[in-house]
């Protein structure tokens, strides 16, 4: 069984009468393809006596079945998508050689673990992965204040980077706790503990993100309580705070 983070960075607008904020519908269903079929699925077999290892394997369909569905929906290769496809196809191919259950639940620490590796490593390019997540995952106009933020606020420039690595430094302990649970604790109960350890990572990167957000004002920034001063731009365009000060969603 397989779940892939679909990490998320809650917002919410206080001073626009549209209550832009995250997209709920989209996480509900991703959470429901990746985390909550594949662990009915398991336990279900194992309810009609289906063997551990056929079991892990025919539930870890349910996120690759999400992914083409929503390639085929949205036509066009989704990065996020390519990148748990690849892991699954690699990590089923190594249990499929070994049909041993204990490795196909190890591999569950391939995803989370690259997928940590990833976010780090995307903040040597010029636009770090977790930043288009949280576009990604949040409604048009909360994505376009994201985008601004990010191309003229130093301050959430620097909130982007530092959570990611909150977020990367999550899942590579997610991974390193996987393999240890995978070859350590009983098979059955490998999945529903998979499961808390998932919720446990979320919450801890994402209370890290928050905290460090609520420190260095970047929150005020994106909930568009503060304003972002021409001397403090991030990048770029000298005019793009208007003159002094823009407060995003309204001029002050």
């Amino acid at each position: 069984m397989t779940e892939h983070p679909a990490e998320t960075i809650r917002a919410r607008s206080e001073s626009k009468p549209s209550h832009a904020g995250t997209s709920w519908p989209k996480m509900a269903g991703a959470l429901a393809g990746d985390v909550v079929i594949p662990l009915v699925a398991f336990y279900g077999l194992r309810g009609a006596q289906v063997n551990q290892w056929l079991a892990l394997v025919l539930a870890s369909l349910a996120p690759a079945a999400t992914v083409a569905a929503t390639w085929v929906r949205q036509r066009r290769w989704d990065p996020m998508g390519t990148f748990v496809i690849a892991a699954m196809t690699l990590s089923l191919a190594v249990a499929l050689v070994t049909g041993d259950p204990r490795t196909l639940l190890a591999r569950e620490s391939w995803i989370t673990g690259l997928f940590g590796v990833w976010v780090i490593g995307s903040l040597a390019t010029s636009r770090p992965f977790l930043l288009d997540i949280v576009i990604k995952l949040s409604t048009p106009e909360l994505a376009e204040r994201v985008a601004h933020l990010w191309q003229h606020s130093a301050v959430f420039h620097r909130w982007i980077r530092t959570a990611s690595l909150a977020w990367g430094a999550a899942f590579l302990l997610d991974a390193g706790a996987r393999v240890l649970m995978a070859y350590t604790l009983p098979v059955d109960s490998v999945p529903l503990l998979g499961v808390v350890l998932l919720i446990a990572a979320l919450v801890i990167a994402q209370g890290a993100s928050m905290l460090l957000g609520h420190r260095s004002g970047a929150l005020k920034l994106l909930t568009g309580s503060a304003v972002v001063s021409s001397g403090e731009s991030a990048v770029v365009d000298e005019g793009a705070a208007g003159g002094g000060k823009e407060v995003f969603g309204g001029s002050a």
